[in-house]
């Protein structure tokens, strides 16, 4: 299994971010998506970020990343947001307006973000419970 060194952590973080556009407005074509990509690849690489899949539909987007854990996903989240928008209202700025006449936003405000990873949750719960007891000092009972 693969894992990245940072500074003082070993790690193998990844996360599924969904951005959904603001009101849900099927705004996404398929050369606004492409598009997309590369502003993503871009920013994830001064983050020092790795794109695992990226794809999306009209209406939102899905990313699955890995990351260092020195990282705010947060304001990685908000630049990524920040960025896309503006880039893609300079360079489609007719189709989008068709979709957006009154605000400035692109994106909704909120955003999704799970972490995955290799195993489940439940398959570390069971590791964690299968560690063997180190005893406390004084105590008698031993397994």
């Amino acid at each position: 299994m693969p894992y990245d060194s940072h500074s003082r952590a070993v790690s193998d973080l990844n996360a599924h971010i969904v951005l959904t556009t603001k009101y849900r407005r099927r705004v996404i074509s398929p050369e606004i998506l492409a598009r997309m990509g590369k502003i993503l690849a871009s920013v994830c690489e001064k983050w020092g970020v790795e794109i695992l899949e990226f794809n999306g539909e009209a209406d939102h987007v899905h990313l699955l990343m890995r990351y260092y854990p020195q990282m705010q996903l947060s304001k990685f989240v908000n630049n990524i947001k920040t960025v896309t928008s503006r880039m893609l209202k300079k360079e489609f700025p007719a189709h989008i307006k068709k979709f957006y006449w009154g605000t400035d936003a692109f994106w909704n405000s909120s955003y999704f973000v799970a972490s995955c990873g290799g195993v489940t949750v439940e398959t570390l719960r069971r590791y964690v419970e299968n560690q063997e007891q180190i005893p406390m000092e004084g105590d008698s009972s031993q397994r």
